[in-house]
C-alpha cells in the first residue's frame, strides 16, 4: 500500500506548493530541468485545488511547508543548513522559518508524561502549565517538582508523530527517487542521501533520550566556560518522549530594548556568543548548530543561557586542525599556507595547481580585508571559500556546512547585538590560541604520546603486519598506483615506533 499511498502524498504536496506559489521558487532553487518542470507542472496543476492554502502572509516556500505539517516544516528546517543543496535565497527564507503549529492539549501531554514516567503527573509536579512554545515536533510545558520545589522545563513529543514522520520520510524517497529519474542532472546533488541526512536529524530528535545526552556531553564540555550556563537535566524524569530539565530564567537574547533597561553590556555579550562558539567547535569539536536568538537567553547576572539541543554539530579532530589553519591563513592573509592546507586535507584533487588555488583564494579574500572592519563578515568568507573549492573539485562535506551555517547564525545574533562589531579582531585569539595548543611542538608532543599508548596495546602485532606487507609486495612487485592498505599501516605503525622511540632517546639526553 505504500505505492499509492507515496503517490498520493506526491500529489498533495505538489497541489499544496502549487497553489501558495512555491512551485516556482522550489524548481528554480534545485535548477530542474525543462522535464521536470513540465512533469511536476502536469502532476500538480489539475488538483491545485486540493493543495492546502497555508497563511499567505508568509513567503511562499515558508507557507508551503508550514502548511504541509511537522515532517515538512522540520524539512525546510535541515534543507536550511544545506545552501549546496538549495541554494543561499532559499536557505536564507528556510532558516526564519518558525514552527507556526498549534500546540496539543495539555491534557494530552499529561498523558505522554504518565505513560512515559510510569506516576501520575500530579504525583510529580505540584504546576503543570499550559504550552509555553510549540515546535514541529515537541512542545515545552513550565513544571514545579512536588518534592523540592524545583522549576523545570518539561518538553514532550508530540502524540503519534513517530508514525507520522515515517510515513512523510516514505513519501520524501519516494519523491527522490522519481526525480533521479526524471533529472539525472539532480544526482550530482545527491536526493537520496539529503533525505538520509534528514532521516539521521530526525530520527534522533524523536528520542528525547539522545537529546539528553547531547545536553549532559555539552555540559561537561563547557562546564569551565565562564559567563556561560546550560540548564541540567533531570534524568530521574526523561525518557524516550518526556526530556526535564532547570528551567532556564533569563532575557531574550534578541530583545536589545529588554537588554538595555537590565543594564546588560551588549559589546561584551556579542563577543562572547561568537568566541564561545568557535571554543566549542575548534576546542570541543562539539557545538550547538541551532544558536539562533530564540535558544539563547541572558540571565541576571549577564551569563548566556543556551538551551534546545536537537541539533548539535561534531567535528573530528583532525578537521578541527584543518579549519582552525584555514582560518588562520586567512587571518594573516596567508593565501599560498591556505591553499596548501587543503591540498594536504584532501580536500582539492593533488591534479590541481596550488598556485592558481592560491591565487583563487587572494581573489576570494583581498576585496573582504579591503572593506571596514565592521563589514568584514566571516559567514561571508567561508561562503565564498566554499564556491571557490568547488569550482576546484572539492566535493561537499557536510560537517563543513553545518559549521558554515552555525558560523551565519552566530554571526547574525553578535552583530544584532552590536552592529559595530570586528570580527576578525573578535575570532583571532580564539583561532590563535588554538593553533599554538593543537597544532604547534605541544600537540606533536601529545599526538606521539596517544600514538604510544595505542602501540602498547597494538605493538605486538606490528611485526607481523609489516612481515605480511612485504611478503605481500614480493608477489606482486609490478608498480601500483599507491600503497595498500596493510602496507600503508604497517610502515606509518613502524615509523611511529621510531619517532616515539627517537623522542624517548631526546628527551633521556635532554
Amino acid at each position: 500500500m505504500k505505492g499509492p499511498h507515496n503517490i498520493w502524498r506526491l500529489i498533495r504536496t505538489g497541489a499544496t506548493l502549487e497553489r501558495t506559489g512555491a512551485m516556482g521558487v522550489v524548481l528554480d532553487a534545485f535548477d530542474a530541468p525543462r522535464s521536470l518542470r513540465i512533469a511536476a507542472r502536469t502532476l500538480a496543476w489539475p488538483f491545485k485545488w486540493l493543495g492546502y492554502e497555508g497563511d499567505p502572509t508568509m513567503p511562499p516556500a515558508t507557507r508551503a511547508l508550514t502548511a504541509l505539517g511537522p515532517a515538512y516544516i522540520k524539512f525546510g528546517q535541515v534543507l536550511s543548513t544545506r545552501p549546496d543543496v538549495v541554494g543561499d535565497e532559499l536557505a536564507q527564507q528556510l532558516r526564519v522559518l518558525q514552527d507556526r503549529l498549534p500546540p496539543f492539549s495539555v491534557e494530552a501531554a499529561k498523558e505522554q508524561v504518565e505513560s512515559e514516567l510510569g506516576m501520575p503527573v500530579d504525583a510529580l509536579f505540584s504546576e503543570f502549565s499550559e504550552p509555553v512554545a510549540a515546535a514541529s515536533i515537541a512542545q515545552v510545558h513550565k513544571a514545579v517538582l512536588r518534592d523540592t520545589d524545583r522549576i523545570v522545563a518539561v518538553k514532550v513529543l508530540r502524540p503519534g508523530i513517530e508514525r507520522a514522520f515515517r510515513k512523510d520520510i516514505d513519501a520524501f524517497y519516494f519523491s527522490a527517487g522519481v526525480i533521479e529519474i526524471l533529472s539525472p542532472a539532480s544526482r550530482r546533488l545527491r536526493p537520496r542521501d539529503v533525505i538520509a541526512h534528514f532521516e539521521g536529524v530526525v530520527m534522533g530528535e524523536l528520542d528525547l533520550r539522545l537529546e539528553s545526552a547531547s545536553a549532559s556531553e555539552f555540559s561537561a564540555n563547557t562546564v569551565g566556560d565562564s559567563g556561560f550556563q546550560l540548564p541540567e537535566v533531570v534524568w530521574g524524569l526523561s525518557g524516550r518522549r518526556v526530556m526535564t530539565m532547570s528551567w532556564a530564567e533569563g532575557l531574550p537574547l534578541g530583545d536589545n530594548e529588554a537588554l538595555d533597561a537590565a543594564g546588560h553590556d551588549r559589546v561584551a555579550l556579542s563577543e562572547r556568543v561568537l568566541q564561545l562558539f568557535l571554543n566549542h567547535a575548534l576546542r570541543d569539536g562539539f557545538f550547538h548548530a541551532d544558536m539562533h536568538q530564540g535558544n539563547l537567553k541572558v540571565a541576571a547576572n549577564g551569563d548566556i543561557i543556551a538551551y534546545d539541543f536537537g541539533i548539535m554539530g561534531q567535528i573530528d579532530e583532525y578537521t578541527r586542525r584543518v579549519y582552525a589553519e584555514i582560518l588562520y591563513g586567512f587571518i594573516r592573509r596567508d593565501y599560498r599556507r591556505v591553499a596548501e592546507v587543503h591540498f594536504e586535507a584532501g580536500y582539492v584533487p593533488a591534479d590541481r595547481d596550488v598556485a592558481e588555488f592560491a591565487r583563487a583564494l587572494r581573489a576570494v579574500g583581498e576585496p573582504i580585508f579591503g572593506m571596514d572592519a565592521t563589514r568584514i563578515s566571516m559567514a561571508r568568507l567561508l561562503s565564498y571559500l566554499f564556491e571557490v573549492t568547488e569550482r576546484f573539485g572539492m566535493r561537499t562535506r557536510t560537517e563543513l556546512i553545518l559549521l558554515q551555517r552555525t558560523m551565519v547564525v552566530v554571526e547574525g545574533v553578535a552583530r544584532s547585538l552590536n552592529p559595530h562589531m570586528n570580527i576578525w579582531h573578535v575570532a583571532h585569539p580564539v583561532v590563535e590560541d588554538y593553533i599554538k595548543t593543537s597544532i604547534g611542538p605541544r600537540a606533536m608532543l601529545r599526538d606521539l604520546s596517544k600514538t604510544a599508548m595505542i602501540l602498547g596495546r597494538f605493538g605486538p602485532r606490528l611485526p607481523g603486519l609489516v612481515e605480511a606487507a612485504l611478503i605481500d609486495q614480493s608477489r606482486d612487485p609490478a608498480p601500483r598506483p599507491g600503497p595498500t592498505w596493510l602496507s600503508r599501516a604497517a610502515w606509518a605503525g613502524a615509523g611511529a615506533v621510531l619517532g616515539a622511540a627517537a623522542l624517548a632517546c631526546w628527551l633521556s639526553l635532554a
